[in-house]
């Protein structure tokens, strides 16, 4: 087999040296425009678990690697001047250019040609010459690009510049450091690689970096600038640069990774931000991945498939939480008016897999110190704090979210709405919600959808709250009040979600008359008597809901029901008073929200839900996310239920843990609002580290609660927690400790006999 290899970076380079290792048969030839000794880069961080696959490998690679690697396990964060260190990480760097050499030494010992200062041939040329051409050409791939149709790139560029560069002495510890300026906020990345040098990163947004007049700079200016902001982090010691530049990073994701005998490997095929030190990770673990796939399979095809089936996930999972660290550094200006201590827990879960739990297992001494100062009581993790909202206590932060039965007669609710939300009641929850309740017959989205338009539906809800009232005191019910607009009129979901009705259909009625989708109903636009109609069957329903008993009323404005509908721009296309501006948009469902808190008591809060992006070009924005949230609160909202699309069926959601979360993150921040998270929140650590980084003042599970009825009560057992934050019915409390399960320890050797 004759292999190309086209880019001589730690990827291409030991991809080259295990496929020849593998089969020294192989004839491996690597191109690299530049020289050997040519590095942009200063420290690489490589994790336990790659240098683990490197091991088991190629022993010698790994013995030349453990001696050149630095090691240390905490990371400081210096704050406002305030300076905390949390331990137990683990960390190995080495110089980048000495990983080069040692990847350099290898190839050749095992036969590899290298050809530095080399531009390799044409891809097309590579592709007819050798059996296999592997692109670990890097972020501006030339290969990719020549076969941009087949690969399917996608690169975004983000928006803050950095810089790499280096300082001539160790760090004893991984630091990241915020300096307030004139101009904005600027951030340091920084950690040692040698006995005597550390790899110092200098990032800011595009807009600070023009303010404080970096473009205006050259090279060797711009890095004494840099020295001079970050003096105390460097001891007054300079600072220096090896070709270095202020760049913006790019995400890079393709569609495909091989296309004939071609295949990406590294930044050519994907991109993580350096604020998580994943590159040379996945680059190397990409050239493990690859060279055992073509071990284990019979034809390159087959290779270069499973290759990619095996990375494909591992490198979205790694991207997700890039982005989630990158978008964190973009706005870190959202949270230095944090507490220095819960600032710099923030920053550690920022990109959600550091998280409560793990890092208490780090350092439970930092740990706890956070949770003191956030208001925990010994002992008490931060789920299971209070939290009020008017005249309402929440006696711990988990919601039971909104979740459709589809099982209602005629709107009313029977006996299993009654054991579903009493079940979860029991379960532990401060806050169980209803389903969407509709407010009136045309308002519901199926034949099963459950309503608060008739005295006979009143009574069944009232039978609920009485239930839960009685049995689980101290939890709260509230109830969503919404109406489906051009999504009504539908199946049961498990007939077939947003598929409209075969027969029996009422008609439909929207901000404008848009389908929901090609096979949809077409909505009439409502007309300014039928809003006055709408606003009123909201106010009769809150007003049969405040003398049902509920605690709480939330405002369905979310999803592309009614008022998301006259909330989005792509669904509201009126040229009255009630479309056009946001402000015009959001006329009407301000207009609802003032008539339901008219009748709701004034001791009782009111939420609103939002779709806080429409996920879809032209739609809804965070920007706008945020001057709704200000709208709804100046109208007298006590919190923000901070959902995301389903408001125009061609979305693109970027799925993952989570995922919703910086929408509310950023709405709590900006507005001084209180949240609701939610959105693939599966665990108690996920609420743990989002209540206590103090992204989200409440987390809404749906899925977990309908897994568990009493996820709530589960989560206090596991963690060993029996305080006055939740509360195990009588009937239940002898089941509070988990069963034990069969023995799978084998007995241990009562002698240790030494030969």
């Amino acid at each position: 087999m004759r292999v190309a290899v086209v880019g001589g970076g730690p990827g291409g380079l030991y991809a080259a040296a295990l496929l020849k290792r593998l089969d020294p048969g192989r004839e491996i030839t690597v191109w690299e425009r530049n020289a050997p000794d040519d590095t942009f880069g200063f420290g690489v961080v490589l994790s336990d678990e790659t240098l683990g696959g490197i091991e088991h490998a190629d022993p010698v690679v790994y013995a030349a690697l453990q001696d050149e690697f630095v090691r240390w396990d905490d990371i400081d964060i210096v704050h406002r001047g305030v300076h905390h260190t949390s331990g137990g990480h683990g960390f190995a760097a080495l110089g980048r250019r000495r990983l080069l050499e040692i990847l350099h030494e290898r190839c050749r010992s095992l036969g590899v040609e290298l050809r530095f200062r080399a531009e390799a041939p044409a891809p097309a040329e590579l592709s007819g010459a050798y059996d296999l051409v592997v692109a670990a050409d890097g972020v501006r791939s030339l290969i990719r690009e020549a076969y941009a149709d087949v690969f399917g790139p996608s690169v975004e560029e983000h928006r803050c510049r950095y810089i790499w560069l280096a300082a001539d002495f160790a760090l004893d510890a991984f630091r990241f450091e915020v300096a307030g300026t004139e101009h904005g906020v600027m951030q340091l990345h920084a950690y040692p690689y040698a006995a005597d040098a550390s790899t110092v990163i200098v990032e800011m947004r595009e807009e600070v970096w023009r303010a404080a007049g970096f473009a205006d700079l050259d090279a060797q200016e711009s890095v004494e600038r840099c020295a001079k902001i970050f003096a105390d982090a460097l001891g007054g010691r300079p600072l220096r640069s090896n070709k270095s530049a202020w760049t913006t990073f790019r995400t890079v994701v393709n569609d495909r990774w091989s296309h004939g005998n071609l295949v990406l490997l590294g930044d050519a095929a994907h991109t993580a931000h350096f604020s998580i030190g994943s590159g040379t990770k996945l680059a190397v673990e990409d050239a493990l991945a690859l060279a055992a796939s073509l071990q284990e399979r019979s034809t390159i095809d087959e290779a270069l498939a499973a290759y990619e089936e095996e990375r494909r996930p591992v490198v979205a999972s790694t991207q997700r939480a890039a982005r989630a660290s990158l978008e964190w550094f973009e706005n870190v200006g959202r949270y230095v008016d944090q507490p220095p201590r819960q600032f710099a827990f923030n920053l550690l879960t920022r990109s959600r897999r550091v998280t409560h739990d793990n890092l208490r297992l780090r350092d439970a001494h930092f740990t706890t110190a956070v949770e003191r100062e956030f208001g925990c009581p010994p002992g008490t993790p931060p789920m299971f704090t209070p939290l009020r909202l008017r005249g309402l206590t929440l006696r711990n932060r988990v919601v039971v979210s909104p979740m459709d039965m589809y099982s209602a007669v005629d709107g009313v609710p029977g006996d299993l709405h009654l054991v579903h939300l009493g079940a979860r009641a029991l379960g532990g929850a401060g806050l169980v919600m209803t389903e969407m309740v509709c407010v009136s017959a045309e308002g519901r989205i199926t034949p099963g959808c459950a309503g608060l338009y008739t005295h006979r539906q009143a009574d069944s809800w009232r039978r609920i709250t009485g239930f839960v009232r009685a049995q689980a005191p101290g939890t709260a019910i509230g109830v969503q009040l919404g109406h489906a607009g051009r999504k009504g009129s539908t199946k049961l979901m498990w007939e077939g979600i947003d598929e409209p009705l075969e027969e029996g259909n009422w008609p439909l009625v929207a901000a404008s008359p848009i389908p929901y989708g090609p096979a949809s109903q077409s909505p009439r636009e409502l007309s300014r008597a039928q809003l006055t109609d709408i606003r009123e069957q909201f106010a009769a329903a809150a007003w049969r809901a405040a003398r049902c008993g509920f605690d709480l009323l939330e405002l369905h404005c979310a999803h592309g029901y009614l008022l998301s509908g006259f909330l989005s721009p792509l669904t509201n296309l009126r040229t009255d008073a009630y479309g056009g501006s946001l402000e015009r948009r959001l006329r009407f469902p301000l207009e609802v929200f003032d008539a339901v808190r008219a009748v709701w008591p004034e001791e009782r809060p009111m939420t609103v839900r939002i779709s806080a992006t429409d996920w879809a070009e032209g739609g809804t924005t965070g920007d706008d996310a945020v001057a709704i949230a200000r709208a709804f609160a100046a109208h007298g909202a006590d919190a923000v239920d901070v959902s995301t699309g389903q408001v125009v069926a061609d979305e693109r959601p970027e799925y993952g843990r989570s995922y919703q979360t910086p929408y509310a993150d950023r709405i709590r921040h900006e507005t001084g609002l209180p949240v609701i998270a939610v959105g693939a929140i599966s665990s108690w650590d996920d609420v743990n580290s989002l209540i206590l980084a103090g992204r989200t003042d409440l987390c809404a599970l749906a899925r977990p609660h309908l897994y568990d009825p009493h996820w709530t009560l589960h989560a206090a057992a596991e963690q060993g927690y029996e305080g006055p934050g939740v509360a195990w019915p009588k009937p239940y409390r002898a089941g509070s400790r988990r069963p034990q399960t069969g023995r799978t320890d084998a007995p241990k050797p009562r002698l240790s006999l030494e030969t």
